[in-house]
């Protein structure tokens, strides 16, 4: 009967543990804002997608009503030439840094606090505005003219509807913590009741490296559900592209250190087998 609670104990840590691992990746690598940042920021390197957004932010300064119609035609080449250097700037990468926080923010905030222009998107957005401060003062300095930046400039990145994926991931991705909580108490309730805790702790182990392949299929099957669909937006599609890639290769190193656990954990089981007491002896 001690087996048959542990082993039930086992199952239901490991799939406790399948749900919980996602979830805590998901939370602390998209929902909460400096994982984010740091998830997406080698994404500002990527050579045509910096292009693109660069040309956005350039370009809204010139539909934005920021240059004097008398000079418009005269700054057009500066603004084009701002477009192509815009990225080498010494203060770009804290731009680009600046942008995702206010992404992050605009994307995950309450649709209460929003403003107007923000909630009414049900995509997700970029608000490119330090990029385009950046390329103001840049303009400004070659041409004497004082631009004004605008507060906000959004950019959709997305498709339609994901705002709601958004609040959906935003509201159950925290629970993975608990889920851990109860894997955790549910393994340790497996290695008590046990009358053989070698068998427990290698089952464990097993289950764990069984996992680790599982996350990894799931994961794969992911990224190219996501990257199968196509926006029409090219911004938008190098921007998924490169964080579906950045995301990939994030949670592979999750997947990594759940399968040396395991090993591990097996390795422990047999060896406590072998130079265990009873508890550990068949």
């Amino acid at each position: 009967m001690r087996s048959f609670f542990a082993a039930l104990a086992v199952i239901l840590g490991l799939l406790l543990s399948a749900a919980a691992v996602p979830a805590i990746w998901v939370d602390r690598n998209i929902v909460q804002e400096d994982g984010f940042v740091a998830l997406a920021a080698p994404l500002g390197k990527d050579p045509a997608f910096q292009k693109r957004l660069a040309t956005a932010a350039v370009n809204s300064i010139e539909t934005g009503g920021s240059i004097p119609a008398q000079v418009a035609a005269l700054v057009r080449p500066v603004l084009e030439r701002a477009a192509t250097s815009l990225t080498g700037l010494p203060e770009y990468p804290a731009a680009w840094e600046e942008t995702l926080r206010r992404s992050h923010r605009l994307n995950f905030a309450d649709p209460a606090s929003l403003p107007p222009e923000g909630d009414s998107s049900t995509s997700l957005t970029l608000d490119v505005a330090p990029l385009v401060a950046l390329a103001a003062k840049q303009i400004s300095s070659q041409v004497g003219v004082p631009l004004e930046a605008p507060g906000q400039t959004l950019v959709n990145i997305g498709q339609t509807n994901q705002r709601q994926l958004i609040e959906r991931v935003t509201a159950y991705s925290p629970l993975g913590y608990s889920l851990a909580v109860g894997a955790g108490a549910a393994f340790l309730l497996a290695l008590v009741t046990a009358r053989r805790r070698w068998k427990a702790l290698a089952g464990i182990g097993v289950g764990t490296l069984a996992l680790s392949g599982l996350w990894t299929l799931a994961s794969r099957w992911a990224a190219d559900a996501v990257m199968g669909t196509a926006s029409g937006n090219e911004m938008a599609d190098l921007f998924k592209r490169e964080f579906v890639a950045a995301s990939a290769a994030g949670f592979a190193s999750w997947t990594l250190a759940a399968a040396i656990v395991g090993a591990a954990l097996v390795a422990a089981g047999l060896l406590l087998r072998v130079v265990g007491g009873p508890a550990g002896r068949p």
